[in-house]
């Protein structure tokens, strides 16, 4: 009952947004008002490819890891004797079948690279998700997360950008200092510490805070995802002056759009498509060619918009996800919804294609190779990002990525003398070192240890 009338106040308000902002057109529809079309593959991409985007282009730079077994001089650390080697111009298209040496290496995609404060995942996420809210002319967004959440960082960043403004709604209290994801958090968006016992109930917390503190009851509030799926049934129009000169209206309402925490939506998935189609061009990994995809999964969105893409696209390629914050089980039901989400909010009847048939299944879900519980750091694994850092210039984090680094490394050892190539996504995540640093003092300070024989030397 309360998901129900939820929906029916969002449908209002998304209603009242349109209204007056933009000139809809009806599209023939189904009685459930959702359009019916008979697509092929290409045309089907060509319907999900072709709509604005946040980022300007798809594209991201590609490295190889070469790694090998020579021996390194008064060197242990977590890859014991092993040297890694980044190659930062890579052979691609034919050139990838020819073998390289008998040494193992992986791909890395280096979304951590697109922007200096969004993680790649998350600007992956908003990249089909931003217009969406610009188009129905929203003010505001609201969003949660954890004190450090690299969401909640990218939200404020991306919604500052355009001038959009953001309200952030952190679990727990404040840190005494402000760092990491929590400071550009806090710089560009406008936070608000809530009590764990509160923001156990999301929803509520969420359309409370949206509904009273920033509509002030005056204005028109909805769930991002109800927009999303109203979008399907109109075609709006409207030129970025109208917006802009809309949302600056001192008097006008507010206008309000509510987005879960982790942007773990069907609408989220699209960005992650378009990298897949992206990579899968003939002068890059091809459409051909089997590849092994490894991603770190946290809400395991980007996991199953990989395996979507390569789905939609008819590509051989296996999408392996590290899990890190939940039980196999709650992630392929994570699967089932976006892949339920997607398959209604497009309705698309496909001509011999798989996305009919598919409901779950399209992503390998595997523990990481050092499991233990999500937030928890090991010792050892910051010496193996500094070690990673320091020989190949690519700094991964040891709560997300040194883990799909680890897999990929692993997986490229078993395929070494195969013709399936491995390629691991980095999501970025970066900035989460500041914030570990702040709560795992002890693991961090051992990195000092360079000063400390700098400072024997100079004695003596």
């Amino acid at each position: 009952m309360i998901r129900s009338s939820r929906v029916l106040s969002s449908r209002d308000a998304i209603t009242a947004m349109k209204n007056g902002f933009h000139s809809a057109q009806l599209l023939k529809t189904t009685p459930q008002g959702v359009p019916k079309v008979k697509l092929c593959s290409e045309e089907f991409a060509s319907k999900l490819l072709d709509r604005r985007w946040t980022l300007p282009s798809p594209d991201t730079k590609i490295h190889q890891i070469m790694l090998s077994h020579a021996r390194l001089r008064d060197r242990g650390g977590p890859f014991g004797n092993r040297s890694v080697l980044n190659n930062t111009q890579p052979s691609f298209g034919d050139d990838m079948v020819a073998k390289n040496d008998q040494n193992p290496s992986f791909y890395i995609v280096r979304d951590d690279l697109l922007h200096p404060f969004v993680n790649g995942n998350k600007a992956r996420k908003l990249d089909g998700l931003l217009p969406i809210i610009e188009e129905h002319s929203v003010t505001d967004v609201v969003t949660c997360g954890g004190c450090q959440s690299a969401h909640a960082a990218a939200v404020a960043v991306s919604c500052a950008e355009r001038g959009l403004k953001s309200h952030l709604l952190l679990r727990g209290e404040q840190p005494e200092i402000l760092t990491g994801y929590n400071l550009i958090s806090t710089m560009y968006g406008n936070v608000t510490y809530v009590p764990r016992s509160l923001y156990a109930n999301r929803e509520r917390m969420l359309q409370t805070h949206a509904n009273h503190l920033v509509s002030s009851n005056s204005g028109h509030v909805a769930w991002f995802n109800d927009i999303f799926e109203s979008s399907f049934t109109t075609q709006t129009s409207s030129s970025f002056v109208q917006m802009d000169a809309n949302r600056s209206a001192e008097n006008s309402p507010r206008k309000v759009a509510i987005l879960n925490e982790g942007a773990g939506d069907a609408a989220a998935l699209l960005g992650v498509i378009r990298l897949v189609w992206y990579l899968s061009q003939n002068h890059l990994l091809g459409k051909e060619r089997a590849m092994k995809f490894v991603v770190d999964a946290g809400t395991g969105t980007t996991a199953v918009g990989l395996g979507l893409g390569a789905l939609c696209f008819g590509l051989p390629w296996e999408v392996t996800a590290i899990m890190l914050a939940d039980t196999v089980d709650g992630y392929k039901q994570q699967e089932r919804r976006l892949v339920s989400d997607f398959k209604r909010c497009f309705g698309f009847h496909l001509i011999d294609h798989g996305l009919n048939e598919v409901d779950h299944g399209i992503v390998k879900w595997v523990e990481r190779c050092h499991p233990r519980k999500f937030g928890n750091v090991l010792d050892g694994e910051v010496e193996a990002c500094q070690q990673i850092a320091q020989q190949t210039g690519i700094l991964v984090d040891p709560m997300y990525t040194l883990a799909a680094w680890e897999m990929a490394a692993l997986l490229s050892e078993k395929e070494a003398n195969e013709a399936v190539k491995v390629v691991m996504l980095h999501t970025g995540g970066t900035l989460g070192m500041f914030g570990l640093a702040q709560r795992y003092r002890p693991y961090f300070h051992t990195l000092k240890d360079g000063l400390s024989v700098y400072k024997k030397i100079a004695n003596n």
